[in-house]
């Protein structure tokens, strides 16, 4: 099971930054780092050596976990995209749009009240 760092290691700081900087100006976006996916690993490697990380962005609205690869380079680093593995974190952290609200209507029909617990985006 991939364990979520809600902090991001000092010697992760330059890359998780360069890789969020990679997907805001991509998709036009403004996420900022909530967690990594798998940090401790990351942090065993060299951090001189092309990684993958796994980044949760939010941006107030949206969750989601994008996977990337970072290979330092002379004067910075190369970031591009990586499909995540099927047994990790899913990529859309929350519910696809209307999912909720009939998920919602459907438990009240059931039951007098129900309590709702947000995590992290994860549902």
């Amino acid at each position: 099971m991939a364990k979520v760092a809600h902090e991001v290691p000092i010697e992760l700081q330059p890359a998780a930054d360069a890789a969020l900087a990679w997907i805001n100006r991509e998709r036009g976006t403004n996420f900022r780092i909530t967690g990594l996916v798998d940090a401790e690993e990351a942090v065993r490697r060299a951090t001189e050596q092309p990684m993958e990380l796994g980044l949760v962005l939010c941006d107030g609205e949206l969750s989601q976990r994008e996977q990337v690869r970072i290979e330092p380079t002379g004067h910075g680093f190369s970031i591009s995209a990586v499909e995540a593995r099927e047994d990790s974190i899913p990529p859309l952290l929350d519910p696809p749009l209307g999912v909720r609200a009939s998920w919602l209507d459907d438990q009240l029909e059931k039951h007098d009240f129900i309590l709702l617990l947000f995590y992290r985006g994860l549902w």
